[in-house]
């Protein structure tokens, strides 16, 4: 438990120092706020996998917690299986610094210094992963994979957008 801690500082430093800033002053004005609870997670997956079904994309859609949990999974039929770990990963990824996982696919886009998230552990710099936010604060983010980059995109803020909706 204490050496997963101490990776995530790790990683988060060592990312700040890769992609040079990108986000940086939005992820510190960003604090962490309650854990998303089930019944919100099966809202935001709901929202998701409408709009996922609304363009005939089979997708892999995770909901983690503050922590970068697992809370809730879903895979709709005949999903690619490797989108399954990707989902998870982009959630975390977005979670973990507090900025949508395309941030990062930006910095990468790049070149340079951006180059140097491709050796960071457990970083997934795919769009796809986006931060969820109630009044204000990260309560947790969804990850989304199962298609193109962009449409991936598009299913995760349609997730997010069922809490921000009320």
């Amino acid at each position: 438990m204490k050496t997963n801690y101490l990776n995530k500082i790790r990683t988060t430093i060592l990312c700040f120092a890769f992609f040079g800033g990108i986000g940086v002053t939005q992820a510190q004005t960003l604090t962490y706020g309650q854990n998303i609870n089930l019944e919100q997670a099966k809202k935001v997956i709901a929202a998701a996998e409408a709009e996922a079904k609304k363009n005939q994309w089979n997708m892999a859609i995770a909901v983690v917690d503050t922590g970068g949990n697992l809370v809730l999974f879903q895979k709709m039929d005949n999903t690619q299986v490797g989108s399954i770990e990707i989902a998870k990963g982009k959630a975390s990824t977005a979670n973990n610094f507090k900025r949508p996982s395309r941030a990062l696919e930006e910095a990468i886009e790049k070149g340079g210094i951006g180059l140097r998230l491709l050796s960071v552990p457990g970083v997934f710099p795919l769009e796809g992963g986006e931060l969820i936010l109630l009044d204000g604060k990260i309560i947790g983010a969804i990850g989304v994979s199962g298609a193109q980059s962009t449409q991936d995109g598009q299913v995760a803020k349609a997730g997010v957008a069922a809490l921000s909706s009320k």
